[in-house]
Protein backbone atom coordinates (compact mmCIF):
# COMPACT_ATOMS: atom_id res chain seq x y z
CA UNK A 1 0.00 0.00 0.00
CA UNK A 2 2.24 2.18 0.99
CA UNK A 3 4.43 1.18 -1.82
CA UNK A 4 1.97 2.78 -4.55
CA UNK A 5 1.24 5.57 -2.58
CA UNK A 6 5.18 5.90 -2.83
CA UNK A 7 4.79 5.73 -6.99
CA UNK A 8 1.53 7.78 -6.96
CA UNK A 9 3.60 10.60 -5.58
CA UNK A 10 6.78 10.15 -7.67
CA UNK A 11 4.02 9.90 -10.80
CA UNK A 12 2.33 13.72 -9.92
CA UNK A 13 5.57 15.58 -9.43
CA UNK A 14 6.59 13.89 -12.58
CA UNK A 15 3.40 15.20 -14.22
CA UNK A 16 4.00 18.68 -12.69
CA UNK A 17 7.56 18.95 -14.02
CA UNK A 18 6.22 17.94 -17.48
CA UNK A 19 3.79 20.94 -17.97
CA UNK A 20 5.85 23.23 -15.74
CA UNK A 21 9.47 23.06 -17.08
CA UNK A 22 8.82 21.15 -20.20
CA UNK A 23 12.01 19.96 -21.94
CA UNK A 24 14.12 21.30 -18.57
CA UNK A 25 12.52 18.33 -16.25
CA UNK A 26 14.83 16.23 -18.26
CA UNK A 27 17.28 15.58 -15.90
CA UNK A 28 14.71 15.21 -12.84
CA UNK A 29 12.77 12.69 -15.04
CA UNK A 30 16.12 10.46 -15.39
CA UNK A 31 16.65 10.83 -11.65
CA UNK A 32 13.44 10.00 -10.94
CA UNK A 33 13.72 6.79 -13.91
CA UNK A 34 16.56 5.76 -11.74
CA UNK A 35 15.20 5.33 -8.72
CA UNK A 36 11.43 4.02 -9.50
CA UNK A 37 13.21 1.74 -12.10
CA UNK A 38 10.07 1.56 -14.17
CA UNK A 39 10.75 1.41 -18.24
CA UNK A 40 7.33 3.50 -19.00
CA UNK A 41 9.25 6.53 -17.74
CA UNK A 42 11.19 7.10 -20.82
CA UNK A 43 8.17 8.26 -22.68
CA UNK A 44 6.34 10.25 -20.12
CA UNK A 45 8.21 13.45 -20.84
CA UNK A 46 6.22 13.65 -24.08
CA UNK A 47 2.79 12.20 -22.99
CA UNK A 48 -0.18 13.60 -22.02
CA UNK A 49 -1.82 12.95 -18.92
CA UNK A 50 -4.45 10.74 -20.81
CA UNK A 51 -1.67 8.95 -22.47
CA UNK A 52 -0.25 8.44 -19.15
CA UNK A 53 -3.30 7.23 -17.40
CA UNK A 54 -4.26 4.89 -20.49
CA UNK A 55 -4.42 1.25 -20.03
CA UNK A 56 -3.60 -1.65 -22.27
CA UNK A 57 -7.12 -1.91 -23.53
CA UNK A 58 -7.23 2.05 -23.91
CA UNK A 59 -3.75 1.84 -26.00
CA UNK A 60 -5.16 -1.28 -28.59
CA UNK A 61 -8.95 0.62 -28.63
CA UNK A 62 -7.57 4.20 -29.39
CA UNK A 63 -5.09 1.58 -32.70
CA UNK A 64 -8.45 0.42 -33.34
CA UNK A 65 -9.77 3.50 -33.73
CA UNK A 66 -7.68 5.21 -35.75
CA UNK A 67 -7.73 1.98 -38.30
CA UNK A 68 -11.52 2.64 -38.70
CA UNK A 69 -11.40 6.12 -39.20
CA UNK A 70 -8.46 5.43 -41.95
CA UNK A 71 -10.11 2.99 -43.65
CA UNK A 72 -13.51 5.20 -43.49
CA UNK A 73 -11.44 8.32 -44.86
CA UNK A 74 -10.34 5.59 -47.63
CA UNK A 75 -12.11 6.35 -50.72
CA UNK A 76 -14.22 9.50 -49.64
CA UNK A 77 -14.13 12.54 -51.65
CA UNK A 78 -11.91 15.66 -50.38
CA UNK A 79 -9.65 18.38 -51.96
CA UNK A 80 -7.10 15.79 -52.56
CA UNK A 81 -9.18 13.25 -54.54
CA UNK A 82 -11.15 15.73 -55.87
CA UNK A 83 -9.38 15.13 -59.31
CA UNK A 84 -9.96 11.83 -59.56
CA UNK A 85 -13.34 11.94 -58.39
CA UNK A 86 -14.59 14.31 -60.78
CA UNK A 87 -12.97 12.78 -63.83
CA UNK A 88 -14.48 9.39 -62.77
CA UNK A 89 -17.73 10.84 -62.57
CA UNK A 90 -17.37 12.51 -65.95
CA UNK A 91 -16.78 9.10 -66.99
CA UNK A 92 -19.96 7.68 -65.19
CA UNK A 93 -22.12 10.36 -67.13
CA UNK A 94 -20.15 10.23 -71.10
CA UNK A 95 -21.06 6.30 -70.47
CA UNK A 96 -24.40 7.29 -69.73
CA UNK A 97 -24.36 5.61 -66.18
CA UNK A 98 -25.54 8.61 -64.53
CA UNK A 99 -26.77 7.32 -61.17
CA UNK A 100 -23.17 5.87 -60.38
CA UNK A 101 -22.34 10.07 -61.72
CA UNK A 102 -25.11 11.47 -59.73
CA UNK A 103 -23.79 10.22 -56.75
CA UNK A 104 -20.51 11.59 -57.21
CA UNK A 105 -21.40 14.58 -58.42
CA UNK A 106 -23.08 15.50 -55.33
CA UNK A 107 -20.43 14.86 -52.92
CA UNK A 108 -17.84 17.07 -55.30
CA UNK A 109 -20.21 19.97 -55.60
CA UNK A 110 -19.83 21.28 -51.77
CA UNK A 111 -16.26 20.98 -52.44
CA UNK A 112 -16.40 23.21 -55.75
CA UNK A 113 -18.92 26.13 -54.60
CA UNK A 114 -16.43 29.25 -55.50
CA UNK A 115 -14.34 27.62 -57.98
CA UNK A 116 -15.01 27.76 -61.73
CA UNK A 117 -16.13 24.47 -61.82
CA UNK A 118 -19.52 24.97 -59.37
CA UNK A 119 -21.31 25.03 -62.13
CA UNK A 120 -20.39 22.28 -64.02
CA UNK A 121 -20.58 20.30 -61.35
CA UNK A 122 -24.20 21.16 -60.55
CA UNK A 123 -25.50 21.14 -63.79
CA UNK A 124 -24.47 17.41 -64.84
CA UNK A 125 -25.79 16.52 -61.32
CA UNK A 126 -28.98 17.78 -62.20
CA UNK A 127 -28.75 16.73 -65.77
CA UNK A 128 -27.54 13.10 -64.85
CA UNK A 129 -30.87 12.98 -62.67
CA UNK A 130 -32.81 14.28 -65.75
CA UNK A 131 -31.57 11.80 -68.25
CA UNK A 132 -32.45 8.99 -65.49
CA UNK A 133 -36.12 9.91 -65.73
CA UNK A 134 -36.02 11.09 -62.07
CA UNK A 135 -37.85 14.32 -62.92
CA UNK A 136 -38.55 15.47 -59.63
CA UNK A 137 -35.09 15.62 -58.40
CA UNK A 138 -34.07 16.94 -61.97
CA UNK A 139 -36.52 19.70 -61.44
CA UNK A 140 -35.43 20.93 -57.99
CA UNK A 141 -31.73 20.93 -59.00
CA UNK A 142 -31.86 22.64 -62.15
CA UNK A 143 -34.15 25.52 -60.79
CA UNK A 144 -31.70 25.34 -58.11
CA UNK A 145 -28.91 26.15 -60.64
CA UNK A 146 -30.85 28.96 -62.25
CA UNK A 147 -30.66 30.47 -59.34
CA UNK A 148 -27.24 30.18 -57.88
CA UNK A 149 -25.61 30.78 -61.03
CA UNK A 150 -28.24 33.33 -62.79
CA UNK A 151 -25.30 34.33 -65.73
CA UNK A 152 -24.02 31.28 -67.40
CA UNK A 153 -24.02 30.05 -70.52
CA UNK A 154 -26.39 26.92 -69.07
CA UNK A 155 -28.53 29.36 -67.05
CA UNK A 156 -31.24 29.25 -70.07
CA UNK A 157 -31.58 25.42 -70.56
CA UNK A 158 -31.62 24.77 -67.09
CA UNK A 159 -34.63 26.83 -66.58
CA UNK A 160 -35.85 24.66 -69.64
CA UNK A 161 -34.95 21.44 -68.67
CA UNK A 162 -36.63 22.60 -65.11
CA UNK A 163 -39.69 23.85 -67.03
CA UNK A 164 -39.67 20.06 -69.01
CA UNK A 165 -38.69 17.96 -65.63
CA UNK A 166 -41.63 19.58 -63.84
CA UNK A 167 -44.10 18.70 -67.45
CA UNK A 168 -42.86 15.35 -66.73
CA UNK A 169 -44.23 14.79 -63.35
CA UNK A 170 -47.34 16.27 -64.32
CA UNK A 171 -49.98 13.26 -63.65
CA UNK A 172 -52.99 12.32 -65.22
CA UNK A 173 -55.92 14.80 -65.48
CA UNK A 174 -57.92 12.73 -62.74
CA UNK A 175 -55.69 13.69 -60.45
CA UNK A 176 -54.29 16.78 -58.09
CA UNK A 177 -53.20 18.99 -60.80
CA UNK A 178 -51.30 20.77 -58.32
CA UNK A 179 -48.24 20.37 -60.23
CA UNK A 180 -49.52 21.31 -63.31
CA UNK A 181 -50.33 24.64 -62.33
CA UNK A 182 -46.28 25.07 -60.95
CA UNK A 183 -44.91 24.27 -64.12
CA UNK A 184 -47.57 26.33 -66.22
CA UNK A 185 -46.31 29.15 -63.95
CA UNK A 186 -42.33 28.12 -64.58
CA UNK A 187 -43.23 28.34 -68.45
CA UNK A 188 -45.01 31.54 -68.24
CA UNK A 189 -41.93 33.08 -66.34
CA UNK A 190 -39.63 31.49 -69.02
CA UNK A 191 -41.11 32.87 -71.26
CA UNK A 192 -41.05 36.64 -69.65
CA UNK A 193 -37.23 35.85 -69.27
CA UNK A 194 -36.28 34.98 -72.51
CA UNK A 195 -38.95 35.95 -74.77
CA UNK A 196 -36.80 35.72 -77.79
CA UNK A 197 -35.14 32.09 -77.06
CA UNK A 198 -35.17 29.22 -79.29
CA UNK A 199 -36.71 27.30 -76.98
CA UNK A 200 -39.81 29.09 -77.31
CA UNK A 201 -41.80 26.91 -79.73
CA UNK A 202 -41.13 24.10 -76.94
CA UNK A 203 -42.59 25.72 -74.42
CA UNK A 204 -45.89 26.95 -76.14
CA UNK A 205 -46.49 23.93 -76.68
CA UNK A 206 -45.78 22.95 -72.93
CA UNK A 207 -48.11 25.04 -72.10
CA UNK A 208 -51.17 24.46 -74.42
CA UNK A 209 -51.06 20.07 -73.08
CA UNK A 210 -50.92 22.14 -69.71
CA UNK A 211 -53.68 24.56 -70.14
CA UNK A 212 -55.56 21.28 -71.55
CA UNK A 213 -54.86 19.14 -69.09
CA UNK A 214 -56.65 21.17 -66.67
CA UNK A 215 -59.62 22.10 -69.09
CA UNK A 216 -60.10 18.13 -69.38
CA UNK A 217 -60.45 18.15 -65.48
CA UNK A 218 -62.60 20.89 -65.42
CA UNK A 219 -64.63 19.14 -68.43
CA UNK A 220 -65.19 16.30 -66.19
CA UNK A 221 -66.40 17.72 -63.35
CA UNK A 222 -69.07 19.61 -65.55
CA UNK A 223 -70.05 16.43 -66.82
CA UNK A 224 -69.94 14.75 -63.44
CA UNK A 225 -72.75 17.50 -61.72
CA UNK A 226 -74.93 16.43 -65.04
CA UNK A 227 -74.77 13.25 -64.78
CA UNK A 228 -75.80 13.33 -60.64
CA UNK A 229 -78.88 15.76 -61.96
CA UNK A 230 -77.04 19.15 -60.48
CA UNK A 231 -77.83 20.80 -62.89
CA UNK A 232 -77.27 24.51 -61.97
CA UNK A 233 -74.44 23.74 -60.73
CA UNK A 234 -73.14 21.99 -63.88
CA UNK A 235 -74.77 25.43 -65.85
CA UNK A 236 -72.95 27.66 -63.36
CA UNK A 237 -69.46 25.67 -64.02
CA UNK A 238 -69.87 25.12 -67.24
CA UNK A 239 -70.26 28.85 -67.86
CA UNK A 240 -67.06 29.34 -66.06
CA UNK A 241 -65.39 26.71 -67.75
CA UNK A 242 -65.66 28.63 -71.63
CA UNK A 243 -64.65 31.87 -69.63
CA UNK A 244 -60.83 30.57 -68.25
CA UNK A 245 -60.61 27.49 -71.09
CA UNK A 246 -62.07 29.82 -74.01
CA UNK A 247 -59.54 28.50 -76.45
CA UNK A 248 -59.37 24.74 -75.43
CA UNK A 249 -60.23 22.13 -77.59
CA UNK A 250 -62.91 20.63 -75.00
CA UNK A 251 -64.71 23.71 -75.28
CA UNK A 252 -67.48 22.68 -77.58
CA UNK A 253 -67.83 19.23 -75.70
CA UNK A 254 -68.90 21.57 -72.72
CA UNK A 255 -70.87 23.45 -75.02
CA UNK A 256 -72.83 20.06 -75.97
CA UNK A 257 -73.03 19.17 -71.91
CA UNK A 258 -74.58 22.35 -71.67
CA UNK A 259 -76.85 22.04 -74.10
CA UNK A 260 -78.42 19.18 -72.49
CA UNK A 261 -78.41 20.27 -69.31
CA UNK A 262 -80.28 23.55 -69.41
CA UNK A 263 -82.89 21.30 -71.60
CA UNK A 264 -82.99 18.70 -68.82
CA UNK A 265 -82.67 21.29 -66.07
CA UNK A 266 -86.00 22.92 -67.95
CA UNK A 267 -87.65 20.11 -68.24
CA UNK A 268 -87.84 19.38 -64.48
CA UNK A 269 -87.94 22.99 -63.77
CA UNK A 270 -91.53 24.74 -61.95
CA UNK A 271 -93.52 26.20 -65.10
CA UNK A 272 -92.22 30.24 -64.22
CA UNK A 273 -88.55 29.36 -65.04
CA UNK A 274 -88.75 26.25 -67.62
CA UNK A 275 -89.01 29.39 -69.98
CA UNK A 276 -86.34 30.66 -69.45
CA UNK A 277 -83.87 27.84 -69.12
CA UNK A 278 -85.20 26.76 -72.33
CA UNK A 279 -83.66 29.83 -73.84
CA UNK A 280 -80.14 29.18 -72.28
CA UNK A 281 -80.50 25.82 -74.15
CA UNK A 282 -80.85 27.96 -77.21
CA UNK A 283 -77.91 30.05 -76.41
CA UNK A 284 -75.71 27.42 -75.62
CA UNK A 285 -76.82 25.89 -78.79
CA UNK A 286 -76.05 29.10 -81.11
CA UNK A 287 -72.46 29.52 -79.43
CA UNK A 288 -71.45 26.09 -80.63
CA UNK A 289 -73.11 26.73 -84.15
CA UNK A 290 -70.96 30.39 -84.10
CA UNK A 291 -67.91 28.66 -82.64
CA UNK A 292 -67.21 25.08 -83.87
CA UNK A 293 -69.38 25.20 -87.16
CA UNK A 294 -68.32 22.13 -87.84
CA UNK A 295 -68.62 20.62 -85.08
CA UNK A 296 -69.71 16.65 -84.61
CA UNK A 297 -71.89 18.13 -81.72
CA UNK A 298 -74.38 20.33 -83.84
CA UNK A 299 -75.90 17.37 -85.40
CA UNK A 300 -76.17 15.47 -82.17
CA UNK A 301 -77.98 18.53 -80.42
CA UNK A 302 -80.77 19.15 -82.93
CA UNK A 303 -83.32 16.70 -81.66
CA UNK A 304 -83.23 18.20 -78.29
CA UNK A 305 -83.09 22.00 -79.47
CA UNK A 306 -86.14 21.46 -81.80
CA UNK A 307 -87.87 20.27 -78.67
CA UNK A 308 -86.67 23.14 -76.59
CA UNK A 309 -87.94 25.46 -79.11
CA UNK A 310 -91.24 23.76 -80.12
CA UNK A 311 -91.69 24.11 -75.84
CA UNK A 312 -90.76 27.72 -75.98
CA UNK A 313 -93.55 28.30 -78.16
CA UNK A 314 -95.87 26.77 -76.55
CA UNK A 315 -94.99 28.57 -72.48
CA UNK A 316 -95.08 32.28 -75.02
CA UNK A 317 -98.56 31.07 -76.22
CA UNK A 318 -99.67 30.30 -73.04
CA UNK A 319 -98.38 33.76 -71.65
CA UNK A 320 -100.47 35.53 -74.31
CA UNK A 321 -103.49 34.23 -73.79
Amino acid sequence: MKKNRKIDFILLIFLILCLSFGDASAAIIEELYQKTNFSHLQSLNSCSITEVNATPIDIKNKKKKEKTTKNKSKGKVNYESFRQYYEKAMNYYDRKAYISAARIFEELYPLAIGTPLGDTILFLFADSYYNNHDYQMAAFHFKDYTRRYPGTERTELAALNAVKAMYYTSPDYNLDQFVTTLAIDEINLFIQQYPHSKYIDDCNEILDEMRNKLAQKDMEVVRMYYDIGYYEAAQIIGRNFLKTHAASKHAQEVLYILIKNDYDFARRSIDNKKYFRYKDCLEAYETLQLQYPESIYIEESKKVISDAKNQIKRLEQETNK
